[in-house]
């Protein structure tokens, strides 16, 4: 099946779920879901694995294990992509990001040393402001209210040294071109644009080389 964007019932199904988050809505739903949501993904998946890798969707269930909030189905559909990239559709629209998400304690150290350094530091403002301009947004997940052990609090970089990681991040509001192949469009000119942050995450931080159950 080639991709052909979301049509509306799939923001149709998930403004419906946020209503009505229970099992009973999930299976009176789940072939709109598997029709209008989940196969469009994995159309656009099969179209950029050729140059950005495989595609990966989560699960549409939540771990409750260890929240408050009992709610067993997420208000996403979103996936990786093993060439660096994420995906997600929700009633909001379709967002993308890319990046350096969760650093482990060596990748977050290796990072913070790149961003200090003049040469490399300076090299990533270039990268954000470039980035920001283009309309993408420079986050993390977690940031540090204030300097990080051992570096100055009027260090010149200091808003990149308080992030524990760095992420490039684009959210799109509904409008027609959802239902149609622009979408692609949009994730593809997203990826191409987060590039120079990952191949800069590449040279300068790289993968974790610690065991698992020691990266946090």
């Amino acid at each position: 099946m080639a991709f052909r964007g979301w049509p509306a019932e799939a923001i149709e199904f998930f403004e419906g779920l946020e209503a009505d988050n229970s099992r009973t809505y999930w299976h009176a739903n789940k072939a709109t879901y598997d029709a209008k949501v989940r196969a469009p993904m994995q159309a656009l998946l099969t179209e950029l694995e050729p140059k950005w890798g495989d595609g990966k969707i989560f699960r549409p269930n939540r771990d409750v294990r260890f929240s408050t909030d009992k709610s067993p189905y997420k208000t996403t559909i979103a996936a990786t992509l093993t060439g660096g990239g994420y995906i997600q559709l929700s009633a909001e629209g379709l967002a993308t990001g890319s990046g350096l998400y969760r650093p482990a304690t060596d990748q977050l150290a290796r990072l913070r040393a790149a961003i200090d350094d003049d040469t490399t530091g300076k090299q990533l403002v270039r990268i954000v402001s470039t980035a920001r301009a283009a309309g993408i947004e420079i986050t993390a997940h977690d940031t540090l209210k204030t300097a990080p052990r051992g570096y100055p609090k009027d260090h010149p970089r200091i808003d990149l040294l308080r992030q524990k990681g760095v992420i490039a991040w684009r959210q799109f509001p509904i409008g027609a071109w959802l239902g149609t192949a622009k979408a692609k469009d949009r994730v593809i000119a997203f990826l191409q644009a987060a590039k120079p942050l990952n191949g800069w995450l590449d040279r300068n931080v790289g993968p974790s080389e610690l065991p698992p159950d020691e990266r946090r």
